[in-house]
C-alpha cells in the first residue's frame, strides 16, 4: 500500500527519475484490486451506465489514476534505461493494430482468419515484449535518468557519526 500512495500522492504526474520493479508492481497490484472492488460496487448499487456496463465509480476512479500510472510506467521504463516515449510507440502500436482489426471485421475487409490472426498475434507480441520490460530489473548505476533507487543511501550511513 506504500508504493500506491507513494505513486498517487507523492509522484501524482511525475514522469521524472526512476520507479523501481516493487513500487510500479505494488501500484500495479493495488489499483487492480480497487477497481475490482468499484466495479462490484458499481453493480451492487446499479451505477452501470452504457452498452459495455461500465460503472460510475471505477470509470471516476480510472480516470483519476491514468496520469499516476502513465507516470509510474514511464518511470520504470527510465529504470531499465530506456526513454518514456517507448511507452508513446508501444501503446500507439497496439490502439493501431486493434484498430486495423476492429474496422477490417467491421468493413468484412478481412475475408480469411489469417489476417485477423496475425494481427491478434502482433498485439499479443507487443504486449509481451513491454511486460519483459516493465519485469526487467533495473540498472545497478546511474543512468540518464536518474541515480539507482535501489543503491544505499549514504545519508542513512552517517546517522550517528559526528
Amino acid at each position: 500500500m506504500y508504493w500506491y500512495k507513494k505513486v498517487v500522492f507523492e509522484n501524482y504526474a511525475n514522469f521524472n527519475g526512476r520507479a523501481r520493479r516493487s513500487e510500479y508492481w505494488y501500484f500495479i497490484l493495488f489499483n487492480a484490486l480497487f477497481s475490482f472492488a468499484l466495479t462490484i460496487l458499481d453493480n451492487l448499487l446499479g451505477l452501470q451506465f452504457g452498452t459495455a456496463d461500465s460503472g460510475v465509480l471505477n470509470t471516476i476512479y480510472s480516470l483519476a489514476v491514468f496520469i499516476p500510472s502513465l507516470a509510474v510506467s514511464v518511470r520504470r521504463l527510465h529504470d531499465i534505461g530506456k526513454s518514456g516515449w517507448l511507452l508513446l510507440i508501444v501503446y500507439g502500436s497496439i490502439i493501431f493494430l486493434a484498430a486495423l482489426l476492429l474496422l477490417g471485421s467491421f468493413m468484412h475487409a478481412f475475408d480469411s482468419s489469417p489476417f485477423i490472426i496475425i494481427f491478434a498475434l502482433l498485439i499479443i507480441g507487443v504486449a509481451i515484449w513491454l511486460l519483459i520490460l516493465f519485469c526487467t530489473e533495473g540498472d545497478d548505476f546511474t543512468n540518464k535518468y536518474g541515480s539507482d533507487p535501489k543503491a544505499f543511501n549514504e545519508e542513512i550511513d552517517q546517522i550517528g557519526n559526528e
